[in-house]
């Protein structure tokens, strides 16, 4: 067996278009944009510059992964039809990792100094107060599964309350700065970037164990049904 095991990973979830290239474990190379609705344009151009200027083929790739969701209706729909197509094109395995685990997975990778109680709150914007979270601990272990949550000031009374620190980052948690304004329980870390360097561990502990999706019926969980808008009529 080689030991070589290139994975690509594709993160589209949030306004911010990211992938970046493996070897196991070790990060080799990474594109991004957070320039808002650039992943139609973008996320093949990225994979094509990241292969390339990493030195190696595309017939090299072992894997694809990509960031599964919740998010972006329009950007999660990109990111896994790209990923969907190569795999099929060069006949690998499909890996799909859940957004809101693999921003916890890259807030853990730059704070281990966290206190073993700390309660890790990953969320991606909705709209107004609404957001999609999962609560994990300090070993990732999910304490309460992906939902959509209107926040409001008691929304996480039932950790703060056996005095537990709540730490809240991702889009979604960038508005909730002045709810929580006061509250030492709560921690509301501002600018956190959703990125496909995250992902990378959580798709290699997959690809060894191939834990791999159905290429042909795989679909992103979207969490909430997408709802078309029609623009006012103006006279």
């Amino acid at each position: 067996m080689s030991d070589q095991h290139y994975l690509l990973c594709i993160e589209t979830a949030t306004s911010t278009c990211s992938v970046a290239l493996s070897n196991g474990q070790e990060l080799l190379g990474m594109r991004e944009s957070r320039e808002p609705n650039m992943h139609a344009a973008a996320v093949t151009v990225f994979i094509q510059e990241l292969v390339a200027d990493c030195g190696i083929t595309f017939d090299s790739l072992s894997a694809i992964a990509v960031s599964k969701g919740p998010g972006s209706y329009t950007g999660l729909r990109i990111g896994v039809s790209v990923a969907k197509g190569l795999c099929y094109a060069l006949d690998i395995p499909l890996i799909s990792v859940n957004s809101l685990l693999a921003m916890a997975q890259g807030y853990l990778s730059d704070n281990d100094d966290l206190a073993k109680k700390t309660v890790l709150c990953p969320m991606i914007d909705a709209r107004r107060m609404e957001v999609y979270v999962a609560t994990f601990d300090t070993h990732l272990k999910e304490l309460e599964a992906t939902k959509a949550l209107i926040v409001d000031a008691e929304s996480f009374d039932q950790w703060t309350n056996k005095n537990q620190q709540v730490v809240l980052f991702g889009t979604g948690a960038d508005k909730l700065q002045q709810l929580f304004e006061g509250n030492n329980k709560i921690e509301v870390v501002l600018g956190f970037q959703n990125s496909a360097a995250h992902m990378i561990p959580l798709a290699w502990q997959k690809f060894k164990a191939q834990n791999f999706e159905d290429v042909a019926y795989f679909e992103p969980f979207y969490l909430k049904d997408f709802v078309a808008t029609t623009p006012k009529k103006m006279f």
